[in-house]
């Protein structure tokens, strides 16, 4: 499980999530599909809405493949 907190990582997405924050907030690693994010305005917002139910869920992983769980 991941150390980072799953309400941020929603909020987060929920809110800025067309220009990829969520992904900034997860780690290193993502911070490429975050710039891509902010490039393409959340994949004209598909990505965005595919990202939060993604984490909404709790499959979503942090830059070190661990799960952002409650």
């Amino acid at each position: 499980k991941s150390t980072k907190k799953y309400s941020t990582a929603v909020i987060l997405s929920g809110i800025f999530g067309v220009i990829g924050i969520h992904h900034f907030y997860l780690g290193a690693g993502k911070i490429g599909t975050g710039i891509l994010m902010l490039l393409t305005l959340g994949g004209l917002g598909i990505w965005t809405l595919i990202d939060f139910v993604i984490i909404v869920l709790g499959n979503f992983k942090d830059a070190d493949g661990l799960a952002i769980k409650n």
